[in-house]
């Protein structure tokens, strides 16, 4: 039975750690099939936190290194959802 997993992302301080999260990104970016981002927008400015969402379809194990590579960064908060197909 196929899964379909989500990470949701919440970033505390997008110009801050954009460095090491579009690092990681793109290191697992094999088993990333949808990426959607969302930020915050003030009435003048954007917000400093941000949100966000992958959809992953890949290798089991290298998705979970990917969980683990972005749960090792202090300033973010990382939930997982899994669906069975």
């Amino acid at each position: 039975m196929k899964k379909i997993q989500i990470l949701g992302i919440y970033v505390n301080d997008r110009v801050k750690e954009v460095e090491k999260i579009q690092s990681v990104l793109t290191k697992y970016g094999c088993v990333i099939r949808t990426r959607l981002g969302i930020h915050s927008q003030e009435e003048t400015y954007a917000a400093d936190g941000g949100l966000i969402l992958l959809e992953l379809d890949g290798d089991a194990e290298e998705c979970g290194r990917l969980e683990r590579e972005l749960r090792s960064i202090p300033e973010l908060e990382v939930q997982a959802m899994e669906f069975s197909k």
